[in-house]
This record gives C-alpha cells, sequence and structure tokens, in this order.
C-alpha cells in the first residue's frame, strides 16, 4: 500500500468525522517520521461509534470487506492495498478496549494514544511503548523484527 493511498483514505475518515488512529507498520512509520518499509495494508484503530461511518467510507474509496471477524477486526480490500480496521470501545476517560479472537481483550490506555507524522502530515497512533507490548505475544515474523527494532529505537533499551 503507498503512502499516496494511506493519505486518501485517512483524509476520507477525518472528512467523515472518524476517530481513527494508526498502528501496525504505519504506525511505526508515523512514530519515526517516515515510510521504512513497503506495506501489505493499513491497520486502524477506529471508535465502535463510528464504525459504519468508517466502513462506508472505505467502500466509498472501492474497498470491499474481504474478512469480518467482528467485533476482532475486518479487512477491507481494493486494488489499491488492504485496510484493516480494529474496533474499539472508549470509555468517558478516553482509554479503550478491543476484543481480541481467543476471548481477551486488548487495552488502548489514552495516554499511549499520541501524535505522529507520516511525510509532512502530523497523524494519530499509538505509542511505541503500547506498539512494543502489542507485539510481545506471537512470534514476531520479518517485517515484525524490523518494526520492533525501529520501535525499541524510538523508547530506548
Amino acid at each position: 500500500m503507498e503512502l499516496g493511498e494511506v493519505m486518501r483514505v485517512l483524509d476520507t475518515l477525518e472528512a467523515e468525522r472518524v476517530a481513527w488512529w494508526v498502528l501496525g507498520g504505519w504506525g511505526v512509520d508515523a512514530l519515526v517520521g517516515h515510510q521504512t518499509r513497503e506495506h501489505r495494508d493499513l491497520d486502524l484503530a477506529v471508535d465502535v461509534a463510528d464504525w459504519d461511518a468508517a466502513v462506508l467510507a472505505c467502500a466509498g474509496l472501492g474497498y470491499l470487506v474481504e474478512t469480518d471477524w467482528w467485533p476482532v477486526r475486518s479487512e477491507l480490500v481494493s486494488p489499491r492495498g488492504w485496510v484493516d480496521l480494529h474496533p474499539v470501545r472508549f470509555d468517558a476517560a478516553g482509554n479503550g478496549v478491543q476484543a481480541r479472537l481467543d476471548g481477551a481483550t486488548f487495552d488502548y490506555p489514552g495516554e499511549h494514544l499520541v501524535t505522529g507524522a507520516l511525510g509532512d502530515r502530523p497523524v494519530r497512533c499509538v505509542s511505541a511503548a503500547w506498539q512494543l507490548q502489542a507485539h510481545s505475544d506471537y512470534d514476531p515474523r520479518p517485517q515484525d523484527v524490523h518494526d520492533l527494532a525501529l520501535l525499541r529505537s524510538v523508547t530506548g533499551p
């Protein structure tokens, strides 16, 4: 997925007032401030209150639901790439929680919702510390090894 397409998706979601945070590889790149590798998809945490608007906005860009694992995630695909939406339920304090496939949940503490940059554009993302935690419960793939090294460089040893 090209950076221009990422920006097109984010601009569209922004225009629809969808609350989103960039995760995964693009989220790592946002924390370091530039693209560091090729990406298959754009991972986004989306406020469940905006879920329908997010799916409709992506559909308007030509993305179709390919995998629907509600309430864990939905993958949408188009000829330009994949958008992986993760529904997050937020409380009044700004802390979120996402369901996992194993029935457990994954927390999004409000203090870990930060701002990074892709190109010259500020983007909402999750902190390096949170992303390190998110990568801790499975065997890393080669792209994860790359991302983990970058995350450690941002957070220190």
